[in-house]
């Protein structure tokens, strides 16, 4: 799918990490604005939107409710994204830092 190569939003890179572990929406809210420190603040509306998304890619899957709020968990599908987006900004990052120190990167 070309959807699958295309770059993730950092909203939903947060997400993705916040879903190596099982976490509700708030959960996800609360853990993305520590990892970034409060850089990133996502609301409800864009959680529950990206959680409908990720759910029918089946980059995320939803846990029994057992009577509590749900939860949500990566899938290998969605692990395998995340690692792809990690190696397209180490990428980024890496010829970036080249280019600005004066060193040409192939």
């Amino acid at each position: 799918m070309m959807e699958d190569k295309a770059p993730l939003t950092e909203g939903v890179y947060y997400i993705l990490l916040s879903l190596y572990e099982p976490r509700h929406g708030y959960g996800i809210m609360q853990f993305v604005s520590e990892l970034s420190n409060g850089r990133v603040e996502l609301g409800a509306g864009t959680i529950y939107g990206a959680i409908k998304t990720l759910t029918k890619r089946e980059w995320i899957i939803p846990l029994d409710e057992d009577g509590r709020k749900k939860e949500y968990v990566i899938t290998d599908a969605g692990k395998c994204i995340v690692e792809s987006e990690i190696k397209r900004l180490f990428e980024l990052y890496h010829n970036g830092i080249g280019i600005t120190k004066g060193e040409r990167t192939q």
